[in-house]
């Protein structure tokens, strides 16, 4: 099953919609919407854990017709993706909160729980959450990850006192690809929650290999204090569209409300509601997001590498030097991450393109000496 996406012009897109009267500029010709984003020609994106198999084409066709309705705010389809995702997950709609992507919601829990206490994480997380509220006031205290480079369940159970508002959780875990064990997680929430609100992260939740075991929604439904939170960026291949959500207590999600800036953007709505439902294509997304991270689990090995088990769109290799791999492969057009602070020796790539994860399968072996 094969998708594609129409490649319009912006004059022949904003022709039929010009205002009466309206005097469009005749001197240079309009410039391709697609020349804008993405990578340039022959470069291999696999830095940033998008999924350029995105959106679907029910996104494209529902994010178009919104766009032509670009004049108006989006309120009523707003509250049709607030139903559908309360209605999945068995929550009401005033326990869900949807955003300008999860970095918003995310963005928004930083702060209104900055004042609660300090948030206690992992020490290798995806940290831009935590970091806006300690830009703001707030306080991050973190514990180390286990030997096997895991999160450590126990010493953050361990570290929890009267100082923490907040715990905050990836899972997977972003670099490292690691997933949490769902009753182990659940555990530890029963442990947790009644002395600090648990934000779980679910951003890759859809790409693992069990998403409902692994998901904490059910613990949200049992009355815990939890928060997950979602995006449309990932198994939907919308990073570029800005749409997330969370799931939470009413209390919880009024007062994530409050800290919100944003109206949400109509073609991002319109996208999202198209695709929530189309299983054909998310099941289609996520063999190719798994035929990639194979890929490159195979061409670490065949290389005499070690990687940790990857279970989200990217991987994280151990290579002698990071920011070297990074810089010989950037070389090669293919980008991926270079050193995450201390961790000098772990690289993280994400799939992309199979033609583009080929690419970088094939340079591996001669960067690493192998």
């Amino acid at each position: 099953m094969e998708f594609s996406r129409r490649n319009l012009m912006i004059g022949a897109t904003i022709a039929p919609f010009a205002a009466p009267g309206f005097a469009r500029a005749a001197a240079a010709p309009a410039a391709a919407p697609a020349a804008m984003f993405g990578p340039k020609p022959g470069i291999a994106l696999l830095s940033r854990n998008e999924n350029p198999y995105g959106p679907s084409p029910k996104a494209l066709i529902a994010a178009e017709a919104a766009t032509a309705k670009g004049a108006y705010y989006a309120d009523d389809a707003q509250a049709v993706l607030i139903k559908m995702i309360a209605d999945k997950y068995g929550v009401s709609p005033d326990q869900v909160v949807v955003g300008t992507g999860s970095g918003e919601v995310l963005n928004a829990i930083a702060l209104a729980w900055k004042d609660k206490g300090a948030y206690l994480a992992p020490e290798l997380f995806w940290d831009t959450t935590a970091q806006w509220g300690v830009k703001h006031g707030g306080t991050l205290k973190t514990v180390p990850l286990t030997a096997a480079m895991e999160v450590d369940l126990a010493g953050m159970a361990a570290a929890l006192d009267p100082s923490i508002g907040l715990v905050h959780i990836v899972n997977p875990n972003n670099p490292t690809g690691l997933l949490l064990d769902g009753d182990t997680l659940r555990g530890f929430i029963k442990t947790a929650a009644p002395k600090a609100t648990v934000l779980i992260d679910e951003a890759y939740n859809e790409l693992v290999p069990d998403p409902r075991y692994s998901s904490m929604i059910d613990m949200v439904r049992a009355g815990h204090d939890v928060i997950i939170t979602r995006t449309f960026s990932k198994i939907f291949g919308m990073a570029g569209m800005r749409i997330g959500y969370a799931i939470t207590s009413s209390a919880n999600a009024a007062k994530i409300r409050g800290f919100m800036m944003t109206w949400i953007n109509s073609a991002g709505l319109g996208a999202a509601i198209a695709s929530y439902e189309d299983d054909a294509f998310q099941n289609w997304s996520k063999g190719k997001i798994v035929e990639g991270r194979e890929m490159i689990t195979a061409a670490a090995k065949n290389a005499g590498l070690t990687l940790l088990t990857p279970s989200a769109n990217f991987a994280f290799v151990k290579v002698p030097d990071a920011n070297a791999v990074q810089k010989a492969m950037a070389a090669r057009g293919v980008m991926i991450r270079g050193a995450y602070g201390k961790w000098s020796q772990w690289s993280r790539v994400s799939t992309g393109k199979l033609e583009d994860v080929e690419r970088y399968c094939k340079a591996l072996p001669e960067i690493v000496g192998a």
